[in-house]
């Protein structure tokens, strides 16, 4: 069982330019691509492409864009389950450059009302509850692989959810399914708002950066911007050392992102660094998504920790390598594998 939920979604549309983006000047597009998207959805996305079956939880109105556009989308395996609410879903735009730079304008999305609110949520519980009846949840005390059900909460929180929504939820899915493994991806108040109610919300996987890594590990401000520039200069032990904080602190695993640094894995086992196959860069829209549902994908195959955060850096860079909003399969992997070493 796999159930992601994107409490923001959007339709994300991607402009490609000719050249370098012009600031104040006429900037003539090369390709427009519009696509569903949100952090849960693109994660759901690529793991239907990777043959597992997924039910995707957002709320949309029912006569939005967003949903006749899930509609007619080829991706077998996937389920969504749309939360019938007033506002319109918005519109995420994302501009490319030949270079792959890409600057993203991303809508706040539409206010959900307490009721909506509490509709997604039982929406979610549901899905899990019904999973968990069937028997398709289970738990591996051991730790040693096997296929593990997850409950993705990925993407930013909707004005008027409140920001502590991600914390409260990890606690109700471990009480609507024990063995469950959760992960959260997100940023800003709500990663603030998760790290503050540990251990009792910890999930079993989170994604931040090098300075939201420090910022949850209560490292100053100046060290925690500092640990994706030691990082690239080959020093990644305070990488390693701040995400133990959080391991100590309930987290079952820490991928921390850092840039052109790779990524750094840890967990209660030990910590890896890993860096990207080299691909040319075409747009990174979805890589952070496709890392996560790489890293999915290979622990309900059974994967230990290295192999997940080498499958979780060639998902990303696949998708990195990719234009617009395409998201990656198996068959866009990089040839050249992720390298990954003990730290």
């Amino acid at each position: 069982m796999i159930i992601t939920l994107t409490p923001n979604p959007s339709l994300d549309r991607t402009v490609s330019l000719a050249g370098a983006l012009v600031r104040g000047g006429v900037n003539r597009l090369q390709s427009v691509t519009t696509e569903p998207g949100g952090k849960g959805l693109n994660v759901a996305r690529v793991l239907a492409h990777s043959g597992q079956d997924v039910t995707a939880i957002l709320p949309a109105p029912e006569r939005d864009p967003l949903v006749a556009a899930l509609e007619v989308l080829d991706a077998p395996g996937l389920t969504p389950v749309t939360v019938d609410v007033a506002g319109a879903v918005r519109v995420n735009t994302a501009v490319t450059e030949p270079d792959g730079t890409t600057t993203k304008l991303n809508e706040p999305g539409a206010v959900l009302s307490a009721a909506e609110v509490d509709a997604v949520e039982q929406a979610l519980l549901e899905a899990v509850s019904g999973h968990a009846q069937s028997g398709t949840t289970h738990s591996d005390d051991a730790g040693t692989g096997g296929a593990h059900s997850w409950a993705i909460l990925s993407g930013s929180l909707p004005p008027g959810a409140p920001t502590d929504w991600y914390a409260r939820l990890v606690g109700l899915l471990r009480q609507a399914a024990p063995g469950l493994r959760i992960a959260v991806d997100t940023s800003d108040a709500p990663l603030a708002a998760l790290a503050a109610a540990l251990p009792q919300a910890a999930p079993d996987l989170i994604k931040p950066n090098g300075e939201e890594l420090g910022q949850l590990a209560g490292l100053p401000a100046q060290r925690a911007t500092a640990l994706e520039q030691g990082a690239l200069a080959g020093d990644y032990a305070p990488v390693a050392e701040a995400a133990r904080v959080l391991v100590g602190l309930g987290v079952g695993a820490v991928m921390a992102t850092l840039g052109g640094a790779g990524a750094v894995l840890v967990t209660a086992d030990g910590a890896w660094r890993a860096t990207a196959p080299e691909v040319p860069v075409i747009s990174t829209v979805g890589a952070g998504d496709s890392s996560v549902a790489g890293y999915i994908l290979a622990d309900v195959r059974g994967a230990d920790a290295p192999e997940r955060l080498a499958a979780a850096m060639a998902y990303g860079s696949a998708a990195a390598g990719l234009p617009g909003t395409t998201l990656p399969g198996p068959d866009h992997l990089p040839d050249q594998a992720a390298v990954v070493a003990p730290l």
